[in-house]
């Protein structure tokens, strides 16, 4: 019978995952409360896509110290501090009047929210083995898939009963909730006092990244990293599933109350069907069945770039959105996309931690997460000037698709097999070691 090593390190799972639900609140709210809230401000679409990209400003140019800090002084303290910021930034946004605060208060979100991507990657590193790493990856990332199912249709009770400034007092309040959650029971499996000496053999012998490992030159490092194009390969390819993510979370209820002219309230039930998909592929296929492939002895790289080229392949049904004006086939076409980009995303998420040197997991997260947020960044801008031009959304649906393609190409070719990038003169120095220790057996 298998002896049992304990589960705490789901907890800490559960815990990262509620962290994401909570950080996307902050940007779901924005979206549903926009038909309001450009009432009340006078805003023109292209106003708005600067609205909705803005957090993402400050939230990718951080993304590279933020990996290095992440490296350097660890996940903890880092998304401590961050928790407390976005929590002021969401009340900010709720309590402000005019365009240019409304805009700094985005900004100010950015700067809260930029470790807790690349951190829980690290913390994932840390606390769980390389078999499963894909379940552990999904469950933080089905998180921000999640928030919307929840986060859609109660902001949208609240701007349709209370205005769209009380859905950011609201989630400023969970967001404090949370933080003081994170603080009292976030640790390192070494700083941990719960955690057992079966459970952290268990993690450790199962290829966890080793703790409070970081690279002595952070400039050099980078340097390293800028040039592998595994690195490249991810980077890329995250950037293109990103692109559509942050066009569906940013303007979904928008496309949805102006191009299929619903409520507040009803876009914010139809918002909920496509991201209720993104959660169960995110988990099942990102999760589930990727590991439990790896685990039967299929080859590791194989399996994770199949799903995520499947994955990105569904996402092209964006495409058939931009053909149709009934609610019911628009909500199918991206259903499928969304879903489809949903499952590809763990996997992308999981490769850090297994590619990265040695200490620069949160480097190699953040180099992706950069990446991807300055097409997060431009999505709902060029999006919003699309609808300006056009008067009509379906023109962004087909540059979604385009864009995917690329990103499939980055994938397939250069990202490569999926296995750890070695230092300069790491492999000569492990060579040595070894021909010492047989040395010594001798």
């Amino acid at each position: 019978m298998k002896k049992r090593v304990g589960n705490v390190r789901w907890g800490i799972a559960s815990l990262l995952s509620l962290g994401i639900i909570v950080n996307y609140l902050d940007r779901v709210n924005i979206s549903v409360a926009l038909t309001p809230l450009e009432k009340e401000l006078g805003l023109s679409n292209f106003q708005t896509g600067l609205i909705l990209s803005s957090f993402l400003w400050s939230y990718t140019i951080l993304q590279l110290p933020v990996g290095a800090w992440l490296d350097r002084f660890g996940v903890r303290w880092l998304n401590r501090i961050g928790s407390f910021i976005w929590a002021l930034a969401t009340f900010m946004t709720g309590l402000v009047s005019g365009f240019g605060l409304i805009l700094l208060s985005r900004i100010l979100l950015g700067i809260g929210e930029a470790p807790v991507f690349p951190g829980a990657s690290k913390a994932t590193g840390y606390w769980f083995p390389i078999k499963e790493r894909g379940l552990a990856t999904s469950a933080f990332d089905a998180a921000a898939k999640f928030s919307s199912v929840i986060g859609a249709p109660l902001m949208a009770f609240i701007v349709a009963g209370y205005g769209w400034r009380a859905a950011f007092v609201a989630a400023g309040i969970i967001n404090v909730v949370y933080a003081v959650i994170y603080w009292a029971l976030y640790r390192d499996p070494s700083d941990s006092k719960v955690l057992s000496e079966e459970e952290h053999r268990y993690i450790v012998e199962g290829g966890a990244q080793p703790e409070k490992v970081a690279p002595t030159n952070v400039v050099a490092s980078f340097g390293f990293l800028l040039r592998q194009p595994k690195v490249w390969g991810l980077s890329l390819g995250f950037a293109a599933y990103n692109y559509s993510f942050y066009l569906f979370l940013t303007w979904l209820p928008g496309y949805l109350q102006k191009s299929l002219h619903m409520s507040v309230l009803k876009s914010g039930w139809y918002t909920v069907i496509p991201w209720i998909v993104a959660t169960i592929t995110d988990l099942v296929i990102g999760g589930v069945l990727v590991d439990a492939f790896i685990a039967r002895g299929y080859d590791a790289t194989k399996v994770r770039k199949t799903i995520v080229t499947i994955g990105m392949l569904l996402g092209l049904a964006v495409i058939g959105a931009a053909f149709t004006t009934d609610a019911t086939l628009a909500t199918i076409w991206i259903s499928i996309a969304i879903g489809g980009l949903a499952f590809a995303a763990p996997v992308a998420w999981s490769i850090p931690s297994i590619i990265a040197p040695k200490g620069t997991v949160g480097s190699v997260g953040s180099v992706m997460n950069l990446m991807g947020n300055l097409s997060g960044i431009i999505a709902p801008i060029v999006a919003g000037l699309v609808i300006d031009k056009t008067n009509s959304f379906a023109a962004n649906f087909l540059i979604a698709g385009a864009i995917l393609v690329i990103g499939i190409l980055c994938f397939l070719f250069l990202l490569g097999r999926i296995e750890q990038i070695k230092m300069p003169g790491e492999g000569e120095k492990e060579t040595a070691e070894e021909s010492l220790l047989g040395a010594s057996k001798v």
